[in-house]
């Protein structure tokens, strides 16, 4: 196999499309292609087509290759009934590891290539004393990804590329325009990808074709309060759209899946201390075997917190934050740093 050989994830997007350009100006061979993974229209944008018509300005091969059936089963199966259990997913994480950098990655080393590369900003580097591939931190701070990447294992950190791990946004859209990409100026895309107008339950409703029952909204005491709409359309911290009128704000403290309840209760009721966490990938060694002080995110959006980790029996990790977090919500995932080396990643199994 050439090392000098590279499958580009190619989006559509800004950034793939430059994680391209800066792959072929290494002196890689290079073949871009585009995933299709569903057949729901983003935005009325071609993405396919923007992606071709960058590989066809820097004349690489390209393919669009379908992967609707990996996808269903690989993502939004495990989406839909990780929802119907009580967990609140979250498929990007998932489709990194078991799509772009699981099934398109044995794709590309089946067809003769070193490596799969993306538009993630992230960077990977390889330990001298160990081996081990490390996750690090994108030098540009607000677009660093490490959060939906800490599920990646270290033979697929071996085979991936992440060129624009040393760029910031704005030298990334620069060298786009210099070199003449059409998707210089294309806006980044936000939502879940299958789900582009937000609503997933009506989305999980035509998939599984079913509806799910109403039922009792509880306070903490036990009492019903009022009505819901189906426990799957809530999440913990949730306030909005709730309908309760209860003399103060409330919000989603808990569900219960088998009784169909969902429990509300005040702000402070949300906090907790410690977590469980699950499915750990660890980076700096293969498993965590004593207590280690760490930073952690519980949420792509949220500020690292200070915290203790400590090894558990089958695979599990406990979490001890030094101040108390709001609405640790099991199924999300939970990240933790060194500085920017990620230590490992893992699932929330138990707000604690």
């Amino acid at each position: 196999m050439d090392s000098k050989t590279a499958l580009i994830g190619m989006s559509g997007g800004v950034d793939s499309s430059v994680a391209a350009l800066l792959m072929q100006q290494q002196g890689f061979s290079c073949m871009g292609v585009y995933m299709r993974l569903h057949s729901v229209p983003c935005g009325g944008a071609n993405h396919s087509a923007d992606a071709a018509a960058v590989a066809q300005k820097m004349g690489i091969p390209f393919q669009v290759m379908d992967f609707q059936d990996a996808f269903q089963e690989n993502v939004i199966r495990p989406f839909v009934s990780s929802y119907e259990s009580g967990l609140v997913p979250n498929p990007c994480i998932r489709c990194n590891r078991t799509m772009k950098f699981g099934v398109l990655l044995d794709r590309a080393l089946d067809m003769g290539y070193r490596y799969v590369v993306t538009g993630h900003y992230a960077r990977i580097r390889q330990e001298e004393a160990t081996g081990r591939y490390l996750l690090y931190k994108a030098a540009d701070r607000a677009k660093d990804q490490t959060y939906f990447l800490a599920g990646l294992t270290q033979r697929q950190l071996a085979h991936i590329r992440f060129p624009l791990g040393e760029l910031t946004k704005e030298q990334v859209r620069r060298l786009a325009q210099d070199n003449g990409l059409l998707t210089a100026g294309k806006k980044d895309s936000q939502d879940i990808c299958f789900v582009p107008d937000g609503d997933y339950v009506a989305f999980m409703e035509h998939w599984a074709g079913k509806t799910y029952p109403a039922g009792d909204f509880l306070d903490l005491s036990g009492k019903v309060v009022g009505r819901h709409r189906g426990t799957v359309a809530y999440t913990i911290g949730q306030r909005k759209g709730l309908g309760l009128a209860m003399g103060a704000p409330v919000y989603v403290c808990g569900k219960d899946m088998v009784k169909n309840t969902v429990t509300v209760g005040p702000n402070e009721a949300l906090f907790s201390s410690a977590l469980r966490g699950c499915d750990w990938e660890w980076y700096p060694f293969p498993a965590l075997t004593a207590p280690m002080a760490v930073t952690a995110k519980t949420r792509h959006s949220q500020n690292e917190q200070p915290a203790m980790v400590y090894p558990e029996e089958n695979g599990f990790a406990r979490v001890e934050f030094e101040t108390p977090q709001r609405a640790i919500t099991p199924g999300q995932a939970v990240v933790l740093y060194q500085e920017d080396l990620v230590i490992g990643g893992g699932t929330i199994a138990q707000a604690l």
